[in-house]
């Protein structure tokens, strides 16, 4: 994959607009090309019936190296999870997520404006049918917090300020698909927490509600399949696949006569909005491409900095050849642009080329 521009050194095997910068030759100067094997993975599954009831277990890693060891190839770990009929439990896609929005990219991370997270949680399955999908979930929570401007005034209030997770996340599903492709609606409430370690009592603190509705719908036509999706609420960019925050600093300023001015500042969940669009077409049997735009902004509060994330755009088109179903090689063309709090704005364009090699263990055992 060769960067036009540059993204940041960690990241520069996904294409991620929050991590392109807006200060000129602040990684460098342009042109940066990276050679990777992180998008390799490698997966178990098993099924059968217990007690009565069909089971599922499921083990799946990656070697995209992220959070403390972004940058690096190493193991991350997919799903873990196992299900007895309508109970499931352990890491896999969250509820609040609609997996079949992700296009046929050659790009690992995918579009700007999509939820994407696989995450620990413990489901209950009310419905599980081949037309109709509905259920409820409890997950992990975790939570941005942005301390903002905070850090200027007080480094020390600001570099004690930390998120708090104390209550699980609840999310929910419902699914309607048949041969014409799915639609599905999905939402989550959340409580989103912050305290200051090392001040008396933990204060400053506080807390806020987090909800938000995923929409999202692939429908097929043909040759062609269509992905839209729309996001919206406050406090849930933890779950968005790149960009924003989920807790920041607002300030409240108020005159009160004769002349003084009373300032008070709360933790406020920031709003979020986010698309995708992309189109899925087969040329022919081998022959397939996918083009999209797809965005994710925030509404920043009054006392963020500057240089905050406020908007990332994600476009992306590709030409890919299969030859066989196990073997796929082609090309792909992204652009993407960062926006900041303060109007700054840094933008890239990548072409990268890809060659992949599926296999299954029925390609060793077979009968």
């Amino acid at each position: 994959m060769y960067d036009v521009n540059r993204v940041d050194p960690a990241w520069e095997d996904a294409f991620r607009p929050s991590k392109i910068p807006t200060t000129e030759d602040a990684f460098g100067s342009d042109g940066q090309t990276s050679i990777s094997v992180k998008q390799s993975r490698l997966g178990v599954r098993a099924s059968g019936d217990a007690g009565g009831r069909p089971y599922e277990g499921r083990f799946e890693f990656d070697l995209f190296g992220t959070g403390v060891d972004a940058g690096q190839t190493t193991f991350r770990l997919r799903h873990a999870y196992g299900r007895w009929g309508p109970i499931l439990a352990g890491q896999t896609n969250s509820l609040f997520m609609d997996g079949d929005l992700f296009p046929n990219t050659i790009d690992y991370w995918g579009p700007t404006g999509m939820v994407f997270l696989r995450n620990p949680q413990v489901r209950w399955i009310i419905r599980d049918r081949p037309d109709f999908y509905a259920a409820v979930a409890v997950e992990k929570p975790g939570n941005d917090i942005d301390a903002g401007l905070i850090r200027q005034i007080d480094p020390d209030l600001g570099a004690g300020l930390t998120n708090t997770e104390k209550l699980p996340d609840v999310t929910g599903q419902l699914r309607y698909q048949g041969d014409w492709g799915h639609a599905q609606v999905s939402g989550i409430l959340r409580q989103i927490g912050f305290e200051t370690v090392g001040a008396p009592n933990n204060e400053p603190d506080g807390n806020d509600l987090g909800w938000g509705i995923n929409l999202g719908t692939a429908y097929t036509t043909g040759p062609a399949t269509f992905r839209l999706g729309a996001v919206f609420g406050e406090g849930i960019a933890s779950y968005m696949n790149d960009g924003g925050m989920d807790l920041a600093p607002q300030i409240t300023v108020t005159v009160i006569p004769p002349g003084l001015i009373d300032i008070t500042g709360e933790g406020q969940a920031v709003p979020l909005f986010g698309m995708t669009a992309y189109l899925d077409y087969a040329w022919n049997e081998h022959w397939t491409s996918a083009f999209g735009y797809s965005f994710t902004q925030v509404d920043n509060t009054n006392f963020q900095e500057p240089g905050a994330f406020h908007r990332g755009e994600y476009a992306s088109a590709n030409i890919l050849w299969a030859p066989t179903p196990r073997i796929m090689t082609g090309a792909e063309l992204l652009w993407g642009k960062r926006t900041d709090n303060d109007g700054a704005t840094g933008d890239d364009i990548r072409l990268q080329f890809s060659f992949k090699v599926s296999f299954s263990s029925n390609d060793f055992f077979k009968e």
